[in-house]
Order: C-alpha cells, then sequence, then structure tokens
C-alpha cells in the first residue's frame, strides 16, 4: 500500500502532467479530522477540468486505489474525487475563487511536493 504522501505526489504529478493550474496541497489533517490533504486545483475550461480529474483517477486506478466518492462530473467547473486521506478539488476558475477553499482553509498550512 502507498503511503498518504506517495499518493499526494501522485495526484499532484496527474494534475500537473494535464497542465492544471494554481495546484495547492493543505495539510488540513492538522485542522480537521475530515481527511489528510486537499488538494485543489483549475483548469481554464470543462474540457480541462474533466481531463484533470480523469487523470487523477486513472494514475489511482493504477496503484489499486479507486475513489470512494465523486461529485460535480455532470457539471464539469467542479469536481471532487474523495481517496478518504486525501479529497482532490478540481475547479474551473471562476468555481475556484468563488468558493475558495484555500481562505477557507487558511489554518491548514501548505504542503511542497
Amino acid at each position: 500500500m502507498e503511503t498518504v504522501e506517495k499518493m499526494a505526489k501522485l495526484i499532484y504529478d496527474a494534475i500537473d502532467d494535464k497542465l492544471g493550474q494554481d495546484i495547492a496541497v493543505l495539510n488540513v489533517g492538522k485542522v480537521s479530522s475530515l481527511c489528510d490533504y486537499f488538494i485543489i486545483a483549475s483548469g481554464s475550461s470543462s474540457r480541462q477540468v474533466k481531463a484533470i480529474a480523469d487523470s487523477v483517477e486513472d494514475a489511482m486506478t493504477e496503484i489499486g486505489v479507486e475513489p470512494r466518492g465523486k461529485e460535480g462530473r455532470e457539471t464539469q467547473n467542479w469536481i471532487l474525487l474523495d481517496y478518504g486521506d486525501i479529497i482532490v478539488h478540481v475547479f474551473d476558475e471562476e468555481n475556484r475563487g468563488f468558493y475558495n477553499l484555500e481562505k477557507l482553509w487558511k489554518d491548514a498550512p501548505y504542503v511542497e511536493l
């Protein structure tokens, strides 16, 4: 089994591979029992948002990890992938600014990958 940190790096790389923008990794485990990490990224269009989410799912499937839950595939302006210890948020630019999760979770430290 992969460590949470290795999975976070794999997800980060999958997002980066599809040119995801402003990738932020927040250690929310320091301030909440919800999960260990939020990984937040943006795509410039609904098509790119979907491609980023697909890339993350493909990378995780390769190591035998499937999401516990998926939300937002219909609208493709905010796709959430729940991997238990890691929750991935892929936004279009407008919704990322509107929901501003980084501000909402401002007490969670950023992690460099």
